[in-house]
């Protein structure tokens, strides 16, 4: 039971600073894209504080046998860059910087019962069924 409250609340926490840093409005998220035109670059702060955040867990993680309310810790090991790689990142760019939405603040704004986020959630989920029908 303290497992899926510590799931709830990590979720909780995750939407809260989605919403706080606006990466839930599309239009915020397209207007950081926007390198060329009128760049917001607001959310690289974001993109900063989170590598800042995530770099310090990983340490402390690093120094633990296991996790505190799990059997073990899943780090990635793969450090190749591989064609597939490569495609799932321009396809999720692609969907990215058409949508204004990426998985996570997706799934946040249409919660929130955000317009745009109501159509890019069913395309969220074809989109994991067909990379499972072709994938699996």
């Amino acid at each position: 039971m303290i497992r899926q409250l510590i799931v709830l609340l990590s979720g909780f926490v995750f939407a809260l600073g989605l919403g706080i840093s606006e990466m839930t409005r599309p239009e915020k998220v397209l207007g950081f894209l926007d390198v060329f035109g009128n760049w917001d670059p607001s959310l690289a702060f974001v993109m900063g504080g989170a590598i800042v955040v995530y770099a310090g867990a990983l340490q402390i993680v690093r120094r633990r046998e296991r996790p505190q309310f799990g059997k073990r810790f899943r780090i990635p090991t793969r450090t190749e860059i591989t064609p597939s790689l490569l495609i799932g990142a321009a396809v999720f760019g692609v969907g990215w910087g058409l949508a204004g939405f990426c998985p996570g603040p997706g799934i946040v704004a249409a919660a929130g019962m955000v317009t745009p986020a109501l159509f890019f959630l069913p395309a969220l989920i074809v989109g994991i069924l067909i990379h499972r029908w072709i994938f699996d």
